[in-house]
Formats: structure tokens, C-alpha cells, sequence
């Protein structure tokens, strides 16, 4: 039975992540800022995490590749990495490059986060038997199904096939929409009202995750195209109408 599980990074995920965990373990965790490691987890050093058998990574993707690299000569070969970013083609093939082979891999995306978490409500979380035993994933699908998250298997890659058509899309229109000017006015109808709650949850998180979402998803470039492309065509046709 797992009584204590590792958590590398506590920001703004890792907060939602560790309130999760702590329903089922001791949660041991690092961030390098320590002041993030609030007192009902235990602080622990990254050296005393790596030695534990179930270790979540929820640091940003821009340096996930960098700490898989760091600890890839530390970690307990017996130990099962799971991750938790917003895109998994890179971080899948990043830890399966560096960690020993004896290193379990599972490659998740919960698809909530700070802003749109609701214990109430029932959720969703990607997750990819990447290199893992049967006994251990089952394990992390049965303990996210007890609390109320529904679990979708699907490979890296097709995951960020679709994320780039969905929460890329998302974050993409809702930082257009603010730069744009979007703002609340006195004959707002329930679609306009949408847009602003979009803006306002998407401009949220820090820009350094949004520029990581789009630059490290590799499906990110079609989809640019795509809505460009459509943009193009609905501007165009009207054009056409006042032609006619």
C-alpha cells in the first residue's frame, strides 16, 4: 500500500494537484522556491523525494526536460514518474530519452486546472500507459476514478492533436480577445458575457505557461494556419457580398 508520494513543483497546478493527493497520501514536496510548500504538506528535499516510489512532476514545460535530465542519475530505479503538463508529446519522449529503463513512466494531463477546478463537479484526465506495469497504472486510474475524475487513455501524440484544436484554441482566442479590448458594457448579451469569463480564466495563468503550451505542442503551427485560414475565408466572403 502507498502511504507517501512525491510532488516536484508547487505552483498554481501544483497546489490543485497536492489537494487532490492528500486525500489518499502523506504528500512530500519540493518546489525551488520553498515558500510555495505550504505547512499541511510535508517540505521534503529533492534528494528524499527522489528515493520514494510514486513521484507527480508539476513543474513548467519549459524546464521539465532540464530536471527529467537532473534527476535521471538520482532517482529510485524502482520509482514510477508521473507527470502532469499540458502538452505530453515532448515531456512523453523527454523522460522516456533520459530516465533508466527500470524507471516507470506515466504521461497525464488533467484537463482542469486553478481556476476551473470544482471537487463537485466531475472532471476529466488524460492519461498514457507510457512505459509502466498494469498493477501501477490501474492503481493511479482507480485513485483519480474515486475522486470524481474521469479517466481517458489516449497516446501523447494524440493528445496534442486535439489540445491544439481545444485548450490551445481556448487560450489563444482568450489572449487575442484581451489584447483586442474586450470589456464589459451595458447591453452585453450571454454570448458576449462567455467571452469575458473566457478572457478572464485563460489570462489567468502566466504567460510563460501560454507560450509554453503553444511552442512546445507540435500541433500548434496547423492550427494557427487553420484559423487564420477561416478568418481569412468569413472576411473575404463579405467582402463579396458588398461587391454584389
Amino acid at each position: 500500500m502507498i502511504s507517501s508520494v512525491g510532488l516536484i513543483g508547487v505552483g498554481r497546478f501544483g497546489k490543485v494537484l497536492a489537494n487532490i493527493l492528500k486525500k489518499g497520501f502523506n504528500v512530500k514536496a519540493y518546489d525551488i522556491v520553498s515558500s510555495k510548500v505550504s505547512n499541511d504538506l510535508t517540505k521534503a528535499d529533492l534528494d528524499d523525494i527522489l528515493m520514494l516510489d510514486n513521484i507527480f512532476i508539476a513543474v513548467p514545460i519549459r524546464y521539465f526536460e532540464a530536471l527529467i535530465k537532473d534527476i535521471s542519475n538520482k532517482v529510485n530505479k524502482k520509482s514510477t514518474i508521473i507527470d502532469v503538463c499540458s502538452v505530453k508529446k515532448h515531456t512523453s519522449e523527454a523522460m522516456l530519452k533520459h530516465l533508466p529503463n527500470e524507471v516507470g513512466i506515466i504521461s497525464s494531463h488533467p484537463m482542469f486546472g486553478p481556476d476551473s477546478f470544482d471537487s463537485k463537479a466531475r472532471l476529466k484526465m488524460m492519461m498514457d500507459k507510457t512505459r509502466v506495469d498494469d498493477k501501477i497504472f490501474n492503481y493511479w486510474k482507480t485513485f483519480f476514478k474515486n475522486q470524481n475524475i474521469n479517466i481517458i487513455e489516449m497516446s501523447p501524440d494524440e493528445h496534442d492533436k486535439i489540445a491544439a484544436r481545444t485548450q490551445g484554441i481556448t487560450h489563444l482566442l482568450g489572449r487575442a480577445l484581451k489584447n483586442f479590448g474586450i470589456q464589459k458594457t451595458s447591453i452585453d448579451t450571454k454570448g458576449y458575457r462567455d467571452l469575458i469569463d473566457l478572457v478572464e480564466q485563460t489570462c489567468n495563468d502566466t504567460w510563460a505557461l501560454y507560450s509554453d503550451l503553444q511552442l512546445y505542442n507540435p500541433y500548434t503551427n496547423t492550427m494557427l494556419k487553420d484559423l487564420k485560414y477561416s478568418l481569412n475565408q468569413i472576411e473575404d466572403k463579405l467582402k463579396e457580398k458588398n461587391n454584389e
